[in-house]
């Protein structure tokens, strides 16, 4: 059974910094992919930082471009999503989703984080 745990988030003031984590644990033979994605209130949820668990190749929304970064501890399998100059706009619950084939499995299959609230605002 594979568990994904997410931490980090919370209140911050514009121009701040957050850093999230996301850890998946239990029977992993391969992660693939990890990715940040988050849900404003109202809005669908989006796409918002991608990184290739095997090269390290990354991908970013633009409209976070230049201020979040996307990194992962292989040994870990951990990915963080370093939020800097933090926007009200980038109000939103954040979710890790990870690609990740099971020891017991021949597939991969998708894993969500639980969620977790970042607030910006003065």
């Amino acid at each position: 059974q594979v568990q994904v745990v997410e931490s980090g988030g919370g209140l911050v003031q514009p121009g701040g910094s957050l850093r999230l984590s996301c850890a998946a644990s239990g029977s992993i033979d391969t992660i693939y992919i990890m990715q940040w994605h988050r849900q404003a209130p109202g809005k669908q949820r989006e796409l918002v930082a991608h990184i290739n668990n095997n090269n390290g190749g990354t991908t970013y929304a633009d409209a976070v471009k230049g201020r979040f970064t996307i990194t992962r501890e292989y040994a870990k399998n951990t990915v963080y999503l370093q939020m800097n100059n933090l926007k009200p706009d980038d109000t939103a619950v954040y979710y890790c989703y990870l690609s990740i084939r099971p020891q017991e499995s021949s597939k991969p299959s998708a894993y969500w984080g639980q969620g977790t609230q970042v607030t910006v605002s003065a």
